[in-house]
């Protein structure tokens, strides 16, 4: 058996990594016999060195079997299936999609997460209902899924726990942004889910944490390489985050987007697409379509038929939240006490040149955490945001800041402005899917 020193040896010497090897490091990041130094070492020779897609393989199961791993093996009549996104603004596609492919007749347990960086969390946005518990039990979560069809969780201390000591040290070593420790990282948490198919939304543009499409396409390529070594069905959607999804940013704002989507209220075009996009390609990677066009049509029955927003309340209801809150959800979500519109400096057309400051302001405004101790406001953000291309008149509300003060108000709006551009000439966007792989 090697010694911590020598694992780091042969990784920092450009080295592959035994599965031996692999086994003993995630070993010792749950039992402390790597420690946090070793462990820093380690992530840094993997951040220079990359690694194989048998070592990001290996890794990924070793960090999955760390914890517990659900098996749902004769227990439910359908697919076990998930997505995941890397992360943008203003992206609540979870929150609609989950009832959605669970009235087509899969199964999602989604372990979501917080906030990070400029990116909003699915599990924040859900705590800005009153009552809803994210914190559930892997035996809660064994029981009600057979029942509900889906659950939107955080993610348990029972699940990949080697993968939050290695995440923590990653965040404070600059090692981030490694290609296979973010493969790893996001796999072993949703391969403990006990998935048959798995769809990845990676986003790509000036609000992704991958700007580039070569970056986004090289992500996307080690996820459904290392998934698909693992012997899970993934398929990842490179899309575009070069502006704010939907028509909120924000968490309790995006709630309420969630619930007028759920009920035909309203459907912003471009969050419609995406949501049917990753939705048909679960359930064809399930297996229960072979083809697209049948799941997509099956996917609008469950909105049309009210399916979906049906099962989105029996989860709200079940995890804590009211029973209500589709009928009255301005009666439960938080509203913030100022409220200004944002309006065009000049008459043009609209394009976004800096996204991820929107995503930013959102943080400054409390909707978000600079520090993991950070409490959130969940009433601010920004709402009724126009899609890149429209065309406005000067004076034209373009987006309406919800925030805590006046001054706070001030502070967004003209943030929101600077993120913008205003051009004579009409510059289409560019299209939200760029390519599949997998």
């Amino acid at each position: 058996m090697a010694i911590p020193q020598e694992i780091i040896k042969t990784k920092r010497n450009g080295k592959p990594l035994s599965h031996a090897d692999i086994r003993q490091f995630v070993k010792g990041l749950t039992d402390d016999s790597f420690s946090d130094s070793q462990a820093a070492a380690l992530a840094m020779a993997i951040y220079l060195n990359g690694m194989a897609v048998s070592e990001i393989v290996e890794l990924t199961l070793a960090m999955r079997d760390s914890g517990t791993v659900l098996n749902w093996q004769g227990r439910l009549n359908g697919p076990v299936v998930d997505k995941h996104s890397t992360g943008g603004v203003g992206d609540k596609v979870t929150l609609m999609l989950a009832p959605m492919v669970a009235a087509c007749g899969a199964f999602m347990p989604s372990i979501a997460g917080r906030g990070l960086g400029h990116t909003g969390g699915t599990v924040d946005k859900l705590e800005s209902i009153p009552g809803y518990s994210c914190t559930q039990s892997l035996s809660r979560i064994e029981q009600l899924l057979p029942q509900l069809g889906c659950m939107i969780v955080g993610q348990s201390s029972e699940l990949a726990p080697a993968d939050r000591r290695l995440y923590g040290i990653r965040d404070v070593t600059a090692t981030v942004e490694s290609i296979p420790l973010i493969t790893a990282s996001i796999l072993s948490k949703k391969l403990s889910e006990g998935l048959d198919a798995l769809v990845m939304d990676v986003k790509v543009g000036n609000g992704a944490i991958m700007a580039t499409a070569h970056d986004a396409s090289a992500l996307a390529t080690s996820i459904v390489n290392t998934a698909t070594g693992a012997g899970v069905a993934t398929r990842a959607l490179i899309t575009d985050m070069n502006q704010i999804l939907g028509s909120t940013a924000g968490n309790a704002l995006e709630v309420v987007e969630t619930l007028d989507y759920l009920s035909g209220k309203y459907r912003e075009p471009r969050l419609h697409q995406l949501t049917l996009e990753l939705g048909a390609n679960m359930l064809l990677l399930g297996g229960l379509y072979n083809d697209k066009a049948a799941a997509i049509a099956a996917l609008e029955q469950s909105l049309s038929s009210g399916k979906a927003a049906e099962i989105f309340s029996k989860m709200v209801a079940e995890l804590g939240g009211p029973a209500d809150l589709l009928e009255k959800p301005q009666h439960y979500l938080a509203s913030a006490p100022v409220v200004q519109d944002i309006k065009a400096p000049q008459s043009g057309y609209l394009s976004y040149h800096n996204t991820v400051g929107l995503g930013m302001a959102v943080v400054r405004l409390g909707g978000g955490r600079s520090h993991p101790s950070q409490q959130i406001d969940p009433a601010v953000g920004f709402s009724d945001i126009l899609a890149a291309g429209s065309k406005v008149q000067q004076g034209d509300i373009i987006a309406r800041v919800h925030a805590a003060s006046a001054e706070a108000a001030g502070i967004a709006r003209q943030e929101y402005q600077a993120a913008l551009t205003i051009d004579a000439q009409h510059n289409a966007p560019l299209p939200l899917l760029h390519h599949t792989i997998g």
